[in-house]
């Protein structure tokens, strides 16, 4: 197996600079979205919690698309503010192509198991969301061959990996079936997603001379 080492002039670019830029811009956007909504649920009384999930109810349905965006508190969303700023600047500089498809994917699905399977209560949180940024970018960098992708793995699994308990219904009040939905999405979509957004690899000067003798074949 040989490890890809990506171009340094496409990796060293303004270009890859800027996306770099980009992709944290809006991870902190919608860390601050949530922190905005946090704050004004709290100061304003609002029980913003209310339009959480509720497993198999019609009155729940809403919370698919809300829950993600609300929390218990701000103990709650500190939790989540960092994987989310981490994983979703990985997810959107590595694999913006990817993104489009996996980031509706990890923020609704996880909602969706939760309210067809999930047990009784109100279900709030972006954990769903977290648990999916680190399926996918934990696996997409095992299955790639280039240097930058796999460096995001092990640094997810390092920074994370303690993480895979919370798929486990093992913590009282903690929504665990959105863990593991939103794990498993993740991973599932690493695979028919792998030849997405891989970057142009080194070449080497030995390497051209041998596409110069094929071609006198």
């Amino acid at each position: 197996m040989q490890v890809h080492v990506p171009d340094p002039d496409y990796t060293s670019s303004e270009r890859a600079r800027a996306s770099f830029r980009l992709a944290f811009k809006l991870a902190l956007a919608f860390v601050a979205i949530i922190w905005l909504i946090d704050i004004a649920n709290w100061a304003l009384g609002l029980e913003l919690g209310r339009f959480g999930i509720r497993p198999r109810e019609i009155a729940g349905l809403p919370g698919i698309l809300f829950a993600p965006l609300l929390h218990g508190g701000p103990f709650h969303l500190a939790a989540n503010s960092v994987p989310l700023l981490v994983l979703g600047t990985g997810m959107l500089y590595l694999y913006p192509s990817s993104a489009l498809k996996v980031l509706p994917a990890i923020y609704l699905g996880p909602g969706i198991a939760v309210w067809l399977f999930a047990g009784g209560g109100i279900h709030i949180g972006s954990s769903g969301l977290v648990y999916g940024l680190l399926g996918y970018v934990f696996l997409a960098g095992v299955l790639r061959l280039d240097r930058r992708a796999i460096g995001a793995s092990l640094l997810v699994a390092f920074l994370y990996g303690s993480m895979v308990w919370g798929v486990l219904p093992i913590q009282p009040g903690v929504s665990w079936e959105s863990h593991l939905a939103g794990a498993l999405i993740g991973l599932a979509l690493a695979f028919p997603l792998r030849r997405l957004d891989v970057p142009p690899r080194k070449r080497y000067s030995w390497e051209d001379g041998v596409e110069d003798e094929d071609s006198t074949d």
